[in-house]
């Protein structure tokens, strides 16, 4: 690999591309509201077309129903021809959806992008999804395909042409959305930006779970929580690069010693951490297993990551066992058997053959934080592991899918960098200019001002420290070190 720092060439990105309507001329005005209105969109209803408060682009909202029992909505928000940049964008969710977050597509199209979002089908809450399997689907996968061609429909309807490339943006469930697409349906996009993806969805909504159980029989406060991150930071520390040391873990993997010790050394700086706070962390640190055989169902808390943030989210369990289950009945034998059966088909997007989304030049960057105990590092690294083994070989992967493990970042924030670079530019570099993302920058911000930046490399490269030269500069990192999730736990896909 070259290790020469590769800056992205955005620069080449920022000019727009005009929405030429080929040998049609496009409607005017009012005439291509009408136009819009007019069209039929299979399965739809409750179509609007209407311009928006700006002046500048139009909005079309719309309900698909698939199936009995499924109710996903869309909207598209599509900038005025003159500005629109030529490219489609469909955009990820967040937790169990539900919603339309207005705040993307109203920054992407002003940003000149054709931008579709959708609720994935569960509006107006997760409940929508006890015992409704069409519910499963839509937040599983379908919501996202279908509103990726209907989006392209209107697009196509609105600038009296195809968008020339498409893209997905997505973070949390949106990543998930982001590698559903990957592997489901490879011709929907050109480009993906994945953040934090939770793609491993019913395993890591196990692992909540198991924290749920152990948290309620012996909680932490936040004091406590703290403490044990102290004693994880100060632990790795003599692993660390300088400007990581005793603030956070830019590698958690770790041994069973290793989590000894951390536990260790916050109990001599807490007198308040009991023999039964320390029994839970081990529980917690080495994660879900299966309650008969032992099998691995997700890994722990990663080393230095917030207790606090690690658990919750009942409703994929309630799916399939009634809003009235108690999450405290739920065992991890039978009933982690009938709930991966029902769900995990639809839910988890774990297929490592990515090739037809390759072959077309589709082009990914995943990112996953070492801070993040909300949607762990384990499962990321152990899914391009699979891939490369998939593709015969590291250099294959990476000419077309690259991911970031990014040092101290959480959910959302964190200790170290909090501030990860734009990926969905670096998927538009690579994808139209053949300009591969290597050295990405991260930063690390307090109320909105950077105080250090970082450069970043595509796993399993890590970030180094040259003392010599006081500068970062990249290193050979360790290959896997997670423990894979039983197979059963990762069933195939169905529809």
């Amino acid at each position: 690999m070259n290790r020469k720092i590769t800056s992205i060439a955005i620069a080449t990105l920022l000019t727009c591309f005009p929405a030429f309507a080929g040998n049609k001329p496009l409607p005017a005005g009012d005439e291509r509201l009408t136009v819009l209105r007019a069209l039929k969109i299979e399965t739809a209803t409750n179509v609007t077309v209407e311009r928006d408060a700006s002046g500048t682009r139009t909005v079309v909202k719309l309900a698909l129903h698939p199936a009995k029992g499924s109710n996903i909505n869309v909207e598209v928000w599509l900038p005025d021809a003159e500005k629109w940049n030529g490219r489609f964008l469909g955009l990820g969710n967040g937790g169990a959806a539900g919603h339309i977050n207005p705040g993307g597509l109203a920054s992407q199209s002003a940003a000149g992008y054709s931008v579709a979002t959708t609720d994935m089908g569960t509006a107006p809450n997760a409940d929508s999804g006890v015992g409704n399997p069409e519910v499963w689907k839509d937040f599983g996968f379908r919501a996202t395909h279908l509103m990726t061609v209907a989006g392209k429909q209107i697009t196509r309807a609105h600038y009296g042409k195809d968008a020339e490339l498409s893209y997905f943006s997505g973070g949390s469930t949106g990543g998930q959305q982001a590698l559903q697409e990957a592997q489901r349906y490879p011709e929907d996009y050109d480009g993906i930006a994945a953040a934090v993806a939770a793609h491993c969805r019913t395993p890591l909504h196990a692992y909540f779970l198991w924290n749920d159980q152990i948290l309620q029989k012996r909680p932490f406060t936040k004091s406590q929580d703290a403490s044990v991150i102290a004693a994880a930071n100060e632990y790795m520390a003599s692993r660390e690069i300088p400007a990581a040391e005793g603030k956070f873990v830019s590698d958690p993997r770790c041994t069973a010693q290793d989590i000894e010790a951390v536990i260790a050394l916050a109990r001599k700086k807490d007198a308040t951490l009991t023999n039964e706070h320390a029994a839970a962390l081990r529980k917690l640190f080495d994660g879900p297993r299966h309650a008969v055989t032992g099998e691995r169902i997700f890994n722990g808390i990663p080393l230095g990551s917030s207790i606090e943030a690690s658990h919750g989210h009942p409703y994929l369990f309630k799916w399939v066992f009634g809003a009235d289950k108690k999450m405290e009945d739920v065992n991890f034998g039978a009933d982690i058997e009938t709930y991966t059966a029902k769900l995990a088909p639809y839910l988890n997007a774990e297929n490592p053959d990515l090739s037809a989304f390759a072959k077309r030049g589709g082009k990914f960057v995943m990112t996953l934080g070492t801070a993040d105990s909300v949607v762990p590092y384990h499962a990321s690294v152990d899914y391009y592991e699979r891939v490369v083994a998939h593709f015969g070989g590291l250099e294959k992967v990476q000419s077309f899918f690259r991911f970031y493990v990014v040092p101290g970042l959480a959910h959302g924030g964190g200790p170290g960098i909090n501030q990860a670079p734009n990926l969905l530019d670096a998927v538009r570099a690579w994808r139209e200019t053949g300009t591969a993302p290597f050295a990405l920058q991260g930063r690390h911000a307090v109320n909105g001002k950077s105080e250090w930046e970082m450069p970043l490399y595509p796993y399993p490269t890590r970030t180094g420290w040259n003392a010599t030269t006081s500068s970062f500069e990249p290193k050979d990192g360790p290959r896997g070190g997670v423990e894979r999730i039983a197979e059963r736990f990762r069933p195939p896909a169905a529809e």
